[in-house]
């Protein structure tokens, strides 16, 4: 028997999630199907995380696709986004999540390493709007970036994330004035985030300590203010929404 589909806030939409396999993706294309959109996800090596994500869909109710793509990859990224709105039927909400994240102390850090992060975490969010804007101009739909608390405050150990992670922000502004009226643009910009990895937890301990509200965020935070974006007002574009507790003031 064919499940019922969720009727939410994005009922009849097709939201489209780069880099959804895991973590934060896979929170944020959830959230969108339990608001009765339809759902593509991204991925680039994580196929059977990328397979259970669209069978977790599914149970939700929504049809599912899973993509692999290299958003960092023009020709990658133009056939993916021709198979996503080929297949479901367009595309409302863009969120382009698929980035890398690296530690590496300044001194050390070579150009490989910087090229690659901007190509992932800059780069990429610019393809997939470009090649995704034929689409989303149709349907008067939205762009939501993921920035990082680390684009606004400097990490003396990130020096090619946190920069790549700025010029998402920028990128963001410019593109909500660039894309305007049609679509509005804006960007989530997450902090200290706990998706209970083990590696991280006496790190995630410290951090929740110096947090305001006195915990660090979960996956949940960072897709409700996806879904704000979402579902606001089109009137609302340009901004830079942080979720971190308060850590960054």
């Amino acid at each position: 028997m064919p499940i019922a589909k969720i009727k939410g806030a994005l009922s009849g939409r097709i939201v489209l999630v780069t880099g959804a396999a895991k973590r934060l993706g896979r929170a944020i294309a959830l959230a969108s199907a339990e608001q009765g959109a339809d759902v593509a996800i991204t991925y680039l090596e994580s196929e059977r995380e990328a397979r259970n994500v669209v069978a977790e869909l599914a149970r939700l109710g929504a049809e599912a696709l899973a993509v692999r793509c290299d958003v960092g990859d023009e020709t990658s990224v133009r056939e993916m986004v021709k198979e996503v709105a080929g297949t479901l039927g367009g595309i409302d909400l863009l969120v382009n999540n698929a980035a890398n994240y690296e530690t590496v102390e300044f001194e050390k850090l070579t150009v490989a390493q910087w090229d690659a992060i901007f190509a992932s975490n800059a780069r990429g969010p610019f393809l997939v709007s470009r090649e995704a804007l034929p689409h989303l101009k149709k349907r008067h739909g939205r762009i939501v970036n993921m920035g990082s608390l680390g684009g606004v405050r400097p990490w003396a150990t990130h020096a090619h994330y946190c920069s790549s992670k700025a010029a998402v922000h920028m990128l963001t502004k410019v593109m909500s004035k660039a894309l305007a009226p049609e679509i509005a643009v804006n960007a989530v910009a997450p902090g200290m985030i706990d998706l209970k990895e083990k590696a991280a937890a006496p790190f995630m301990r410290r951090m929740a300590k110096q947090t305001p509200m006195r915990r660090n965020g979960k996956a949940s935070d960072v897709a409700a203010a996806v879904m704000f974006f979402a579902t606001c007002p089109s009137f609302i574009t340009g901004q830079i929404l942080v979720v971190d507790g308060g850590i960054g003031l």
